[in-house]
């Protein structure tokens, strides 16, 4: 199969005494091609140095709103020279966190907005988090959408056109509507192990009704493995297990799923 896992934190401690083998579990599963997005400025400095020793890991730089207290004068600057790397494809992960909250809401908005218009000054496309306080409070994804919306019109975005890749909202977990509205404004859906989940039905249907060309696959590896690997560490041979579910919602292939999610990523981080 021609895989792509577009989510996967390699520098944590949880791949430290094997990443070798790992990633060789990744290619003999057909993995070609991972996205390393990092959290802070340091993590962001270990994607550079996984992107340089692997041939199939392209990274993402930017600060993660759990991470908003690292957050300083120097950090532009920092995170700018560091999205100039070849190998560095997106601006992220990036986004609102409303779950933990370790970041006040007011401080996260700022960053997010001061690391959506770097994005657009390098032209890289953006990798969003959003998580929302339950499922009865959703204002996290509403005020995230709002705020994309907002940035995408202030520069004058248009989702139709040629070239144009805002980015993807990664490991997707809003309903129907909200996808639609994701879709609309231009971005991708990351989808995740959750959509093995026995109560995952909401996000099945958003699956099932959104286009096969606006989802990614992503493992968010070391977390949410799929329901086969629950409870153990999740890496990026396991994307197999979304593609097949993606597969089984959509009756598509396994294959054409795979193949046709590994186009989307390529034309979305124009990597080679």
């Amino acid at each position: 199969m021609n895989l792509t896992d577009t989510h996967c934190h390699l520098y944590f401690k949880d791949y430290h005494g094997d990443l070798e083998q790992v990633l060789d579990r990744a290619r003999q599963q057909g993995v070609r091609r991972v996205l390393v997005p990092g959290i802070d400025q340091e993590t962001s400095l270990e994607v550079i140095a996984l992107v340089e020793r692997y041939d199939l890991l392209y990274g993402a730089v930017g600060v993660h709103p759990n991470s908003g207290n690292t957050w300083n004068e120097a950090t532009v600057r920092v995170l700018t020279e560091l999205a100039a790397h070849p190998k560095v494809v997106a601006v992220g992960e990036i986004g609102l966190d409303y779950y933990r909250d370790r970041t006040p809401r007011a401080q996260q908005k700022r960053i997010l907005k001061d690391q959506l218009d770097l994005a657009r000054d390098r032209e890289l496309p953006v990798v969003l988090h959003a998580r929302n306080r339950s499922e009865t409070d959703r204002s996290c994804l509403e005020d995230l959408l709002e705020i994309l919306e907002n940035w995408l019109e202030a520069a004058e975005f248009r989702p139709d056109s040629a070239g144009v890749r805002p980015g993807v909202i990664h490991s997707f977990s809003g309903n129907l509507l909200e996808s639609q509205r994701a879709v609309q404004a231009g971005f991708y859906l990351g989808i995740t192990g959750p959509v093995t989940y026995k109560n995952a039905s909401t996000l099945r249907e958003v699956v099932r009704e959104t286009e096969l060309d606006r989802l990614l696959v992503e493992t968010d590896g070391p977390f949410l493995s799929p329901q086969e690997k629950r409870g153990k560490r999740n890496e990026p041979a396991h994307v197999r297990y979304i593609v097949d579910k993606i597969g089984a919602e959509t009756g598509q292939e396994p294959a054409r799923v795979a193949d046709q999610t590994a186009a989307n990523a390529e034309r979305l981080f124009i990597w080679e």
